[in-house]
């Protein structure tokens, strides 16, 4: 698609997300619209956001599980950026999280990584991805869709900011260089329980993100590379690694908690309301 196209999708994207209205169709129902042309709108969309004065600080996961790439015809997984005033730390591992004007959500428990280097080797192992990171944390990243019905294709998620609404991050542990091993094992066996005011709701495994949240880090370093060489993951930002479960409806008024087995980190409660 001409770059006067691209800019067009990104305007009509934006507009819906700013309005809370929903896109007639999906982008991918549209001629010539492939996952390039996505991370084209991807890249116009951070050009505008960062020219109202925000900060992309991260980079958040989509479809971080194989069996669905051979049915879509993925040859990885798929990425948007995050920014400074969508993603919040929680205060004792709680957040009270306000969205305003939102289509439909769903929240969904993830691992969340700081690295304190680039990514820019392929085929790391999980000890290697490790090693590039600060810390890692629990996270609730919700997500909400501007297409009827939830019903989209990869480029979709990557020219609508990844689904991306909000990541609320919880306590941050620091990874020291003694306790990779030790991490990498444990991050495949970990399990989460969901629950929304106190009902049990799922429990998810650590290797329901790409086997583990570790492999799905260096899978996004080595995707990034292939296709933006020039533009790696960097030290400072903030990853998003996929979700634990699957994706749940939520409203205003919901109180999520999520607890985490196997691995040193505190549960974390959100609450959500919206405008």
């Amino acid at each position: 698609m001409a770059q006067n196209e691209v800019e067009t999708l990104a305007d009509e994207v934006l507009s819906a997300s700013e309005s809370g209205q929903m896109l007639a169709a999906p982008l991918s129902s549209r001629p010539g619209f492939d996952l390039n042309t996505a991370y084209a709108v991807e890249a116009t969309l951070k050009r505008i956001h960062e020219s109202r004065g925000h900060r992309a600080v991260g980079r958040k996961v989509g479809y971080a599980n194989k069996a669905m790439w051979r049915i879509l015809k993925l040859e990885t997984l798929v990425w948007a950026h995050m920014y400074d005033d969508t993603v919040h730390n929680s205060d004792k591992n709680h957040a009270a999280l306000t969205l305003a004007h939102p289509h439909s959500l769903k929240i969904e428990p993830e691992i969340v990584f700081g690295l304190k280097e680039p990514i820019a080797s392929e085929d790391l192992d999980a000890a290697a991805a490790l090693a590039h990171t600060d810390w890692i944390a629990f996270g609730f990243e919700i997500i909400d869709c501007p297409f009827p019905g939830w019903q989209f294709q990869p480029s979709d998620f990557v020219a609508s900011f990844g689904l991306h609404a909000a990541l609320v991050i919880g306590e941050k542990m620091h990874v020291k260089p003694d306790s990779i091993l030790q991490l990498a094992d444990e991050l495949p066996r970990f399990t989460v329980r969901m629950s929304n005011h106190s009902e049990f709701v799922e429990e998810g495994s650590g290797k329901n993100s790409l086997r583990s949240p570790a492999l799905c880090l260096a899978e996004l370093g080595g995707a990034i590379l292939r296709r933006f060489r020039d533009a790696p993951l960097s030290a400072g930002e903030i990853i998003s690694s996929g979700t634990l479960t699957a994706g749940h409806l939520a409203k205003s008024g919901d109180r999520w908690t999520a607890e985490v087995k196997g691995l040193p980190l505190p549960p974390l409660t959100v609450e959500l309301k919206t405008t």
